[in-house]
């Protein structure tokens, strides 16, 4: 009976992701005044989503079949998880108050969704995952005072240069105090606690290249920020963080186009970039295993190419629906809860909610992109750009590699996967985007052909 009830849930996840779609286009069209609709309902049903699906997905696995009993452990941890959401919902419509709820709405479900999984996967991990998470909204809220204090100092001459003094510093020290995981010396401890510097430096790299593209510059006065991207990504490569390389490149990639606006330099640097590739291919051995993986997985099928083939029958063999919460066999692929959490979604959920969880991508990306074409200033502008670049990029790379797109790069899936520098760092550049939001609403109130009052949402601006 449990597992017809199981199988029966499939379709009702799909259902609620699908309604919880739904539900932002239709403030999308209240925004747009496409239609005439409520977007304050429709932000508050997405809410109520996100608790329902927690709600069923805890009940589900802490069930003990049998015993008509429920693990008191999943109970608990459920409950606290659940504290936790309905607690940021309530913070962050506080202190965001001008925010924008459909880009909290998305950080909060895709968090859930991997909170879910990695509890089906490893209760420890799943614990220390919603720690972290609330780490990270506890620092979000502090964000729009820290925004505006990055805002003042970025107007102190070479700024720049700190930011990328710190940045070379901190993705130095795996070199000195390195922690080798998964063959990439990418990780430090310090104290009991292990992290990852690079996350840190998505930071500082996004201020520094904000900073020094902001001014309109000639192609001669570009070549510092170019050398200084590079430096950062040869570090990257030497450490065996293929990922972290190519998402700092393509994030420094977008933000000179924005700055410069011209095409043929953002392809004459891709072109360099493939040069670069090709070097890397041939001088490093890692990198020559990640293509030939790629390649061929089934030359190694027992070894090299066991993660990726595992993945790819994750994906395919349960159908569009899944096998259902805990009914598959997620656990047998290699580095799950990190590199590969999408695939074990949609061995259980299926491949139907597999597509609606980007959706939820996109969602948030939509509104990074809105942000950074609607800020009044080029630092902010670039600010938004650079951190909804380097999203986008991030979950192109984790996205691509478990469906073997593209060669497997092992970086994290934003806020579903196991990580807790990269859920701190990812949900603290959702407060910067927030706070770009809220400050481009004052601006907004200064410019006579906007009547805006205190109960106007932000989206009187963002039409």
């Amino acid at each position: 009976m449990s597992k017809l009830c199981i199988m029966l849930f499939r379709y009702v996840f799909v259902a609620l992701i699908a309604y919880f779609l739904w539900q932002g286009v239709t403030y999308l069209l209240d925004e747009r005044e496409i239609k005439n609709l409520n977007r304050a309902a429709s932000a508050m049903k997405q809410r109520v989503i996100i608790i329902c699906f927690h709600l069923i997905a805890f009940l589900i696995m802490g069930y003990k079949t049998g015993e008509f009993l429920f693990d008191e452990r999943a109970l608990i941890t459920g409950g606290a998880g659940l504290l936790f959401f309905i607690g940021a919902m309530i913070l962050t419509t506080i202190v965001y108050r001008k925010g924008c709820p459909l880009l909290w709405n998305g950080v909060f479900f895709l968090l859930d969704i991997g909170f879910v999984m990695l509890y089906r996967l490893d209760t420890a991990v799943s614990e220390r995952q919603l720690m972290y998470a609330a780490l990270g909204f506890g620092a979000a809220m502090l964000m729009p005072l820290m925004f505006n204090v990055a805002q003042r100092i970025a107007h102190i001459p070479k700024v720049d240069i700190v930011y990328y003094i710190l940045s070379i510093a901190l993705l130095s020290l795996p070199f000195f105090i390195g922690d080798r995981r998964g063959g990439s010396l990418n990780w430090i401890e310090i104290h009991g606690v292990r992290f990852q510097p690079s996350e840190v430096v998505k930071f500082f790299f996004v201020f520094y290249l904000a900073s020094t593209l902001k001014r309109k510059r000639g192609l001669a006065q570009l070549a510092p920020s170019a050398l200084a991207a590079a430096s950062l990504t040869l570090i990257l490569v030497m450490q065996k963080d293929l990922g972290g390389a190519l998402i700092f490149f393509m994030t420094y990639m977008i933000m000179l186009y924005i700055s410069t606006g011209k095409e043929w330099l953002f392809f004459l640097g891709m072109g360099a970039a493939s040069g670069g590739a090709w070097m890397a291919y041939r001088i490093f051995s890692h990198v020559r295993e990640r293509v030939s993986i790629w390649i061929d997985p089934w030359a190694d099928p027992y070894d090299t190419g066991l993660q990726i083939l595992q993945s790819l029958f994750a994906i395919n063999t349960w159908g569009v629906f899944g096998s259902g919460l805990t009914l598959g066999m997620p656990k047998h692929i290699p580095v799950v809860t990190s590199d590969m959490i999408f695939s074990a979604l949609c061995e259980e959920f299926g491949g139907i909610f597999g597509l609606c969880v980007i959706g939820v991508f996109i969602m948030v990306f939509y509104r990074g992109v809105n942000i950074a074409l609607r800020s009044g200033t080029a630092y902010s502008s670039l600010l938004a750009a650079g951190f909804t670049g380097l999203f986008t990029f991030q979950t192109f790379l984790i996205l691509g590699g478990a469906t073997k797109f593209i060669p497997l790069t092992g970086v994290t899936l934003p806020f579903v996967s196991a990580g807790g520098s990269s859920v701190v760092v990812s949900i603290l550049m959702i407060g910067i985007l927030q706070s770009i939001m809220r400050q481009n609403l004052i601006e907004a109130r200064t410019r006579p052909d906007l009547d805006l009052d205190d109960d106007d949402s932000e989206s009187d601006y963002y039409e």
